[in-house]
């Protein structure tokens, strides 16, 4: 489960981004936070993660030309000094009284920007770090790392922003970029697996482009991704709606709703380490879960009822992202990594733009209820369509049955069905 840590590069790597993982998620809940307080809006909560997210729907596919060109360690040095300048800004602004905000707005764009060259160098670099070997091992993991943070940092930030204020949460955030910079720093450039770098030239976008058009096992996936980013990973509107409105219990319950989710998260990452491969159908079944659980989750009465749902809905949402990361990244040529990536993270997260501001200007007018449930019909909608998609590509056939005395449905190939028949 753990092996790609063996890796002293990786390892430090890995540690780096506990910390730092743990102030971005205190950030993200403050932040949340404090745009509801300043406006009383979640449609303002929703502006706030479009902004964020914007950049890397705009920008995303030349950020990936970039990290294609460029080596990736000083390029992560460069971004993550950005991103913790950007907390530190924040912090001066909210502990001293002057946050208005459009502050938070721009410092969420600008976290934006320098996210656009940094997720998919941050995604290609660890295939440089640890070898195809340990990849979907060193993919699960971080993956643990990030949800890890995300039990920690709600916690603390609940704390925090109840206690002393949001400001401490952005400062925070801002000190913790030491840890990944310094763990960059330390790194051995003679254990790395060097990638040959693409060389500047003309036609490198639409060169990506065509590359992925051509795959059908990078499409689907991607496209699924983006429904479910687009529409079903939208917590900060949702979550923050239903501690202040549905339940009125404040900001402890919603850093309880993200902690929970956090938990299953941690879990699922954990599975898909243990895994040795990423299998497509697991991808489907897990988004089809994904979207399923949060249609529930979106008329249960109970603040308790929510909260446990919050556990698996975080399993399976964790499994969506692993999975067809590790399976987009290792069906890609390295050469070509850095710009598949990013059109991964650009419909992954770059959806929230268009799905956010939607979903929190349903929340608005019709409830936290109606607005979570499209979310989840949405994403088992688009998982569904997706699986069949795949199905027809690869030759397969849906096969209803019984399996020892139990219903079982799957995809089995169109050969093997003609011959049961």
């Amino acid at each position: 489960m753990f092996s790609s840590l063996k890796i002293r590069n990786y390892r430090l790597f890995f540690l780096g981004q506990v910390v730092s993982n743990t102030g971005t998620w205190m950030q993200r809940i403050a932040q949340d936070w404090l745009v509801l307080s300043l406006t009383g809006s979640s449609a303002a909560v929703g502006i706030t993660t479009a902004l964020q997210f914007l950049p890397m729907l705009l920008f995303g596919l030349y950020g990936g030309v970039l990290v294609d060109r460029l080596p990736k360690r000083p390029t992560l040095l460069a971004t993550q000094t950005a991103m913790g300048v950007t907390g530190l800004v924040l912090a001066f602004l909210t502990l001293s009284g002057h946050v208005q905000v459009w502050h938070v707005y721009l410092a969420a764009f600008g976290v934006g920007l320098a996210t656009v060259v940094d997720n998919p160098a941050r995604q290609s670099f660890v295939s440089e770090m640890v070898g195809p070997g340990q990849l979907q091992n060193a993919v699960s993991l971080n993956s643990a790392n990030f949800q890890s943070a995300r039990l920690v940092g709600p916690a603390v930030a609940g704390v925090l922003i109840t206690g002393v204020g949001t400001g401490w949460a952005f400062l925070f955030n801002g000190l913790s970029f030491v840890a990944p910079i310094a763990g960059l720093l330390l790194m051995r450039a003679r254990d790395l697996h060097t990638v040959e770098r693409a060389p500047r030239g003309k036609g490198q976008l639409r060169e990506g482009l065509r590359y992925v058009a051509g795959r059908p096992d990078l499409v689907w996936p991607i496209v699924l991704v983006g429904f479910i980013g687009t529409f079903g990973f939208n917590f900060p509107v949702w979550l923050s709606a239903y501690a202040d409105d549905v339940f009125d219990a404040g900001a402890g319950a919603y850093s309880l709703f993200n902690t929970l989710i956090a938990v299953g998260s941690v879990a699922g990452a954990l599975l898909a380490a243990r895994r040795g491969t990423a299998r497509l159908r697991v991808l489907i079944a897990a988004a089809l879960a994904f979207g399923l659980l949060e249609a529930v989750a979106a008329v249960v009465p109970s603040l308790w009822l929510f909260s446990l749902l919050m556990v698996p809905i975080g399993v399976f949402g964790l499994t969506v992202n692993v999975t067809a990361n590790t399976s987009v990244q290792m069906a890609t040529d390295p050469a070509m990594r850095g710009r598949v990536m990013a059109l991964f993270m650009m419909v992954f997260v770059g959806g929230t733009p268009l799905g956010a501001p939607l979903v929190g200007w349903v929340t608005d007018a019709y409830g936290p209820r109606v607005g979570f449930a499209l979310g989840g019909l949405v994403s088992a909608a688009a998982a569904t369509a997706v699986g069949l998609v795949l199905a027809r590509v690869g030759g397969l056939r849906l096969s209803v049955g019984w399996h020892r005395g139990h219903p079982r449905v799957r995809f089995v190939p169109k050969e093997r069905l003609a011959t049961a028949v």
